[in-house]
């Protein structure tokens, strides 16, 4: 029942994605369309409760039990930011819209845009990682729990290959090409 939740809910994060929309620009009612895109959080609310609900009724908790919890992480901190990211598209490709902006390709403005995108993904991996610990609570130590620890550690790498990789456009920039060395080959 978890898993079928879980599909449930990410269909339905892009039925309403596309709702709203559709509301936007299709029947220009942009207010309709935010009352639409603000029901997103409700998907990842019955998830919860169904899988709370799911553990009360004596589920042993495995690894379903871990992917709603890390389901509903990465939902609630990077769902805004896909929204916006769809939003923009839409508005560029079928409505006449400026077009989305570019991240920076170069030196620390990369670094910076890497650093915010992970830290996105790192505050997905930590609203996860404290639903994990929650149910953990929840089941006590009566219940097996292991496959819920090992989503932790799951999460708990993720977090250390978004450092690596945002620490390396730190450490190590990407410099722009050289455009007087680059035309002389030419």
């Amino acid at each position: 029942m978890i898993v079928a939740l879980i599909v449930a809910c990410e269909v339905g994060f892009w039925v309403l994605l596309a709702g709203g929309l559709a509301l936007r620009y299709l029947a220009k009612l942009p207010k309709a369309s935010v009352a639409v895109l603000l029901c997103e959080p409700l998907l990842e609310l019955v998830l919860f409760v169904a899988t709370v609900i799911d553990l009360k009724h004596g589920a042993e908790p495995d690894w379903k039990h871990g992917l709603a919890a890390v389901y509903i992480g990465f939902s609630v901190a990077l769902g805004h930011q896909t929204i916006t990211w769809a939003d923009a598209r839409v508005a560029h490709r079928f409505f006449g819209g400026p077009p989305p902006v570019k991240p920076p390709k170069y030196g620390m403005a990369r670094a910076a845009h890497e650093w915010r995108t992970a830290l996105r993904w790192m505050l997905a991996a930590v609203i996860a990682l404290a639903l994990l610990q929650g149910a953990i609570w929840y089941v006590g130590d009566d219940g097996e729990i292991g496959s819920l620890r090992e989503w932790q550690t799951k999460m708990l790498f993720a977090i250390g290959i978004n450092a690596v990789i945002a620490m390396s456009y730190t450490l190590w920039p990407k410099r722009e090409p050289d455009r007087t060395r680059s035309s002389l080959l030419e």
